[in-house]
């Protein structure tokens, strides 16, 4: 048995929902991190994914699976599995690099966003 994912594991004050780098659509870098250790069910992602709607996340899900970065696997009955590939997994260390420089930049980003709302 795998451990569950965090619902609190994208605060909506993490510094990743801030990252203004983007690794295909706005959540599939989320995706990737929840991917990281290894194959999860869609109802397993819903839970640190609850801001994304069903049809939002099953479209990231197909768009990662068309670039090859993640693998749809059918389990007995209905049942649906989501895994990194090869090249998925290449781009957790470029995904680190770009949360840690957000986490960097975090009081900056939030200064220019806030300075931009008020223009």
């Amino acid at each position: 048995m795998r451990e569950p994912l965090p619902a609190d594991m994208f605060d909506e004050l993490c510094p990743s929902t801030l990252n203004p780098i983007r690794f295909g659509d706005k959540w599939a870098a989320l995706i990737i991190r929840c991917l990281e250790g290894g194959p999860r069910r869609f109802s397993e992602l819903r839970l640190p994914l609850s801001r994304v709607t069903p049809k939002v996340l099953t479209t990231s899900l197909r768009n990662l699976e068309r670039d090859g970065l993640v693998t749809r696997t059918v389990l007995r009955g209905a049942h649906v599995e989501y895994t990194l590939t090869p090249l998925g997994r290449s781009l957790l260390e470029p995904l680190d690099a770009a949360c840690t420089w957000a986490e960097e930049h975090w009081d900056e980003l939030l200064d220019a966003r806030e300075s931009h709302q008020a223009s």
